[in-house]
C-alpha cells in the first residue's frame, strides 16, 4: 500500500467529522484508551502541554511550538484539521511526519486493531502519540479536537493545560450555552497541573475556578496578568507583520509577531503565560525565546491560514475563521484596510451558524458563494439564497478555486 492508499483509507473509515459533522462524533475515550495500549502507552514517553478552546487553540499551540523549539527543543505538534496535506496535522520541529510513517501505521491498523472500529481522529491521535514517543521528543504540543472532556486526546496528563476561550460552537455536541460548553473544554483540567485560562469571560470563570480547585490544579486567568500595548500591523520588506509590547510582572518587553492578525492579542496573554509558568517548573525558556518564536512562528511550524497574505495585486487575504466569534475578528482585520471595492470568496458548511455568521457579513461587498470541497460542504446556490436575507450580493460557483480566480480577475484594475 502506498501513502495515497493508505491515505484514502484513514479517510474511509467511520466519517471523520471534518467531512460530515456530528455522524462521525464518538463519545467517550475508551477507543483511544485501548488503542494507545495496544502501541505500548506511547502519550506515557513523552512531555507535553494539552490545548483546549473555541478559537485560538491552533494559533497558540504554534506559537507555543515555536518558541520551544527556539529554546532547542525537539518539539511535537498535533494540531487539526489539516488545510491541504494530512501530514500538516503531526510535526515535529515544524517537519511534517514523514510519508511512510503513516503507510507503516495504517498497515499496522489494518492487521491489528481493526476490531475496535476507531475513528478517523482516533487514529489520527493515535499516530501522533505513536511517532512522537518514537521520535523521543522533549515535549508535544497537542491540541484538542473537539471539546475537550471526551476528546481523544484526553489521555494525556500534561505539563501544563492551556483553554483558549470559550463561544458557542459544536451546540448540538457540548451544548447550548457557554456555560455548558465551558464545563466540556474544562475536561482537560488534570491532577495537580496547572492551569492557564487565555481570556477572561466572567460568566464562566467559575466554572473553571470549580473544576481546578477539584483537581487541586493551580488556575491562572492570563489575560488579567498580561496585558498586550499598542498592536499594529506593519509592513516590513514586504511582510506583513503585527508587532507591540507585553506588559507583565514577569517582564515588559516588545514582540514581532509573524502572524499579523490583531486578534492574536487574544492569544498571547495565555502563551506568555504558558511559557512562565513552564519556565518556573524548569524548562529552560526565556524571553529571548518568546520573542525569537513569535518572529519566526510561520516559518518554524508551517502555520498556515491565518489572516495569511496571499497575493499583492491585487491584496488578498484569507482567514480559518469559522463561527460567530471567528469572523467578528476576521471584519475587524478588514476594518484596517484600505480598498476601493472589497470581493469575498465565501463557502460555508451545513453546521455551523450560517445566519449568526451571514449578518455580521457587510453589504457593500461583491461575494463569491462556493461549496467548500467536503460532504458537509452547503450548495453555493442554497448559501447565496440564505445570503440574499441579509442583503448580501454576489454570484455562485462550483468550487472554491473557480470562485477565488473569478475574484481575482474582477479585482484587478484592467
Amino acid at each position: 500500500m502506498n501513502y495515497q492508499e493508505s491515505i484514502s483509507f484513514l479517510f474511509s473509515q467511520l466519517p471523520m467529522f471534518h467531512r460530515v459533522g456530528k455522524a462521525a462524533y464518538k463519545e467517550g475515550i475508551g477507543n483511544i484508551v485501548e488503542l494507545c495500549k495496544m502501541l505500548g502507552n506511547p502519550q506515557e514517553k513523552f512531555k507535553s502541554v494539552h490545548i483546549a478552546g473555541t478559537n485560538g487553540k491552533g494559533s497558540s499551540s504554534h506559537y507555543l511550538a515555536a518558541i520551544f523549539q527556539t529554546a532547542g527543543y525537539k518539539t511535537g505538534l498535533f494540531t487539526s484539521p489539516h488545510l491541504k496535506d494530512f501530514r500538516e496535522r503531526i510535526r515535529i520541529n515544524g517537519q511534517m511526519i514523514p510519508e511512510q510513517e503513516v503507510i507503516d501505521f495504517v498497515a499496522w491498523m489494518q492487521k491489528e486493531a481493526m476490531h475496535l472500529q476507531p475513528s478517523f481522529f482516533e487514529m489520527n491521535v493515535a499516530l501522533a502519540f505513536h511517532y512522537f514517543a518514537k521520535e523521543k521528543v522533549d515535549i508535544a504540543i497537542i491540541e484538542t479536537g473537539l471539546g475537550g472532556r471526551l476528546d481523544s486526546t484526553n489521555i494525556l496528563q500534561p505539563e501544563l493545560s492551556l483553554i483558549t476561550n470559550i463561544g458557542l460552537e459544536h451546540t448540538d455536541l457540548l451544548g447550548d450555552t457557554i456555560e455548558k460548553i465551558a464545563v466540556e473544554k474544562a475536561g482537560i483540567i488534570k491532577k495537580d497541573t496547572p492551569v492557564v485560562i487565555g481570556q477572561w469571560q466572567s460568566e464562566i470563570a467559575d466554572d473553571f475556578i470549580q473544576k481546578a480547585l477539584k483537581e487541586k490544579a493551580s488556575i491562572y486567568f492570563a489575560s488579567k496578568e498580561i496585558s498586550i500595548k499598542n498592536p499594529t500591523q506593519v509592513v516590513h520588506e514586504n511582510q506583513l507583520l503585527l508587532y507591540g509590547s507585553v506588559e507583565f510582572e514577569w517582564s515588559n518587553f516588545e514582540f514581532i509577531s509573524e502572524l499579523p492578525g490583531i486578534y492574536q492579542i487574544n492569544n498571547l496573554p495565555g502563551v506568555i503565560k504558558a511559557v512562565q509558568i513552564l519556565a518556573n517548573k524548569g524548562w529552560k525558556l526565556s524571553i529571548e525565546n518568546i520573542q525569537e518564536g513569535l518572529k519566526n512562528v510561520i516559518s518554524l511550524t508551517g502555520i498556515m491560514g491565518r489572516w495569511q497574505k496571499l497575493c499583492d495585486k491585487p491584496l488578498v487575504f484569507c482567514d480559518t475563521g469559522h463561527n460567530v466569534d471567528g469572523i467578528k475578528e476576521v471584519l475587524k482585520q478588514i476594518q484596517l484596510l484600505s480598498f476601493d471595492q472589497l470581493h469575498m470568496v465565501w463557502g460555508m458548511v451545513g453546521d455551523k451558524d450560517i445566519d449568526g455568521i451571514l449578518k455580521q457579513l457587510p453589504e457593500n461587498a461583491i461575494y463569491y458563494f462556493c461549496k467548500p470541497n467536503i460532504e458537509r460542504g452547503l450548495s453555493p446556490t442554497l448559501l447565496k439564497e440564505k445570503a440574499e436575507k441579509y442583503a448580501l450580493k454576489g454570484m455562485v460557483f462550483e468550487s472554491v478555486n473557480e470562485a477565488y480566480q473569478a475574484a481575482l480577475k474582477k479585482a484587478i484594475p484592467t
